[in-house]
């Protein structure tokens, strides 16, 4: 696993690399990585202000529907907290520490507000936890405390879904709503280096895939429905896949305009990738690492394989962090251009689509944070989650 030791002496935590490979290789011999060309940074048009500060290894921001403005902080540890107004409201939204395993890339790891969470006041999460000695991920509907919007109900959680989990890394952790209004769910490979247990091309496992649900209604004696249209609703795979081949998908987003699906998927020893996911798709792993054969390390069969729009080597950057397309309006220059970073150095790029099918990546700043996730409002504004402790947002140079 990429150690980072400013995490360990400064913050005392053990949020290691964000989801890399564990032991600093593969068993298998590769090739040296041969470096891709840096892209040339396009004129700084882009800046950061702090919004808040004082988090506690704050990993995701989410904004539910519901015109409040508000934004809600997840905190690695177990709480959830808000930010209103620009100021960081005191107390927690949720506290469940006493039921997260947090260490390394455990912990709580997303939040997904319900479409209709104005009226339904039903949010979801993503956590891990320890149940009978097992390491478990758990996905689970919790509600709003009425009548404080400001206040969850730790006692309403329904879980939904328990995955096993073989080892303490590569858990993914994101949940977001679709526009089809069903739960997508990022899982990685469940860990060490290489995908051991073959994971992320086995069908017949959650791990290392992007699951589908219907949370609205449930059958099969489920906590949730399987949506007909789903690839494998039929069989030939578990119900719930949506898309397969995955290693650590590090956050992914739904385009507001369009309602494709971007994701990055944390490389291993050498490549770091953006995928466009779509039903069904195999994007590779462990076959491949990026556009690259992985196991094996040279002539791979790579059919049927969807590759990565875009990717880069690790001399740029180790461990990818997915953001969104950007939409909002102080920015025009960077509307339509999906922008992301990585953990490692606190990089932010843009990927520019240009014409149809082709991607162009520029480097927009050097931040030297710990970028662990990206967020944005309702207005479609754009933030950066660092991992030492503070959101803040993008705005004009």
């Amino acid at each position: 696993m990429r150690f980072y030791p400013f995490l360990h002496a400064v913050a005392g935590l053990l949020f290691i690399s964000l989801l890399s490979g564990c032991g600093g290789g593969h068993s298998s011999p590769s090739p040296s990585p041969t470096p891709s060309p840096t892209p040339t940074p396009t004129p700084t048009t882009v800046a950061l202000t702090t919004v808040v500060s004082g988090l506690v290894s704050p990993v995701d921001l989410q904004t539910p529907d519901d015109n409040s403005g508000r934004l809600f902080v997840v905190e690695q540890t177990g709480t959830i907290r808000i930010i209103s107004n620009g100021a960081l409201l005191s107390g927690n939204f949720l506290d469940i520490t006493s039921k997260v395993d947090f260490g390394g890339e455990k912990g709580l790891l997303g939040v997904a507000f319900h479409p209709n969470y104005s009226q339904s006041g039903r949010f979801y999460l993503n956590y891990d936890r320890i149940s009978s000695g097992e390491m478990e991920t758990v996905i689970a509907e919790y509600k709003v405390l009425a009548p404080d919007p400001n206040q969850a109900d730790p006692a309403s959680e329904r879980i939904l879904l328990t995955v096993n989990q073989p080892f303490p890394n590569h858990k993914g952790g994101q949940l977001a709503f679709g526009p089809d209004g069903f739960l997508y769910i990022g899982l990685g490979d469940g860990g060490s280096e290489g995908d051991p247990l073959g994971k992320g091309q086995n069908l017949q496992t959650l791990l290392g895939k992007m699951l589908r649900i219907d949370i609205d209604h449930t059958d099969l004696q489920l906590q949730y429905a399987i949506p007909p249209g789903n690839p494998f609703a039929s069989g030939g795979g578990l119900l719930e896949i949506w898309a397969y081949g995955l290693r650590n998908p590090w956050r992914f987003s739904f385009e507001r305009s369009t309602g494709r699906l971007f994701c990055a998927d944390v490389g291993q020893d050498q490549f770091e990738e953006v995928d466009l996911l779509q039903k069904g798709g195999n994007f590779g792993w462990n076959i491949m690492e990026g556009a690259h054969c992985f196991n094996p390390p040279s002539g791979c069969n790579m059919t049927g394989l969807i590759l990565p729009i875009a990717e880069y080597d690790h001399s740029q950057g180790e461990t990818v962090i997915g953001g969104y397309v950007y939409h909002g309006s102080a920015i025009p220059t960077l509307v339509g251009v999906y922008v992301f970073g990585d953990f490692s150095n606190g990089k932010i790029w843009g990927l520019t689509e240009n014409p149809p099918g082709t991607w162009t990546r520029a480097q927009l700043l050097s931040t030297g944070r710990r970028v662990s996730s990206f967020g944005q409002d309702a207005a479609g504004e754009m933030y950066v989650v660092d991992y030492s402790g503070s959101v803040l947002k993008l705005v004009p140079q």
